[in-house]
């Protein structure tokens, strides 16, 4: 509730804004004119989904000294990064397991904030992307801590979609273009993150 009512302020700011830079209009001119000269704010869904992402709107709903994004849970059972690759270990192609792990956040897209990877020991991590593609994460979140709920499964990711996110995540051309084999990731589709 308070993000809409956060981002229904920060509309009709901007609104105010337009309409103040607006020259003013002449004694003569009808009301039906003036409308017509004003200047409207319109933005779609995924617009202000961006819009907030981006950092315009600051997220305020916190749980546990933790900034919610997406679905709002309490952490309980969760799981390490230790216990977390275990799990990940026991998987085979096709299962999935609905589980929280807590772990830090290695890299997120720099373009939206539209997927994050969390570090794993052995230098492995777990790829995590958002349902629906219904939220984002701050693009400057690598290194923070965060516990995601939702399920984890193996995934095997394209050459495409491999230099598609290191395009995302900033990397050089140099780097994308050693990519030339599908990877076996561990994947995590989450339905809502709780970072610090």
């Amino acid at each position: 509730m308070k993000k809409i009512i956060t981002l229904g302020v920060v509309l009709l700011a901007m609104a105010a804004c337009k309409k103040n830079d607006a020259p003013t209009a002449p004694e003569a001119e009808t009301a039906k004119d003036a409308v017509a000269k004003t200047d409207t704010v319109a933005m779609t869904v995924k617009e202000v989904k961006e819009f907030v992402a981006e950092g315009n709107v600051a997220q305020t709903e916190q749980v546990n000294g933790y900034t919610v994004f997406g679905q709002k849970f309490t952490p309980k059972n969760v799981l390490t990064s230790d216990q977390m690759i275990k799990k990940y270990k026991s998987l085979k192609k096709g299962d999935t397991v609905v589980v929280q792990f807590k772990s830090k956040v290695k890299e997120v897209c720099k373009k939206k904030g539209c997927w994050m990877s969390m570090i794993l020991p052995g230098e492995k991590e777990s790829f995590v992307r958002f349902k629906d593609y219904g939220f984002f994460v701050p693009k400057n979140g690598d290194g923070s801590e965060a516990i995601v709920h939702g399920k984890a499964y193996l995934d095997v990711v394209s050459v495409s979609e491999l230099k598609h996110y290191a395009k995302d995540g900033g990397k050089s051309q140099a780097e994308i273009d050693k990519i030339t084999q599908p990877k076996i990731t561990y994947a995590f589709l989450a339905d809502g993150v709780l970072m610090k």
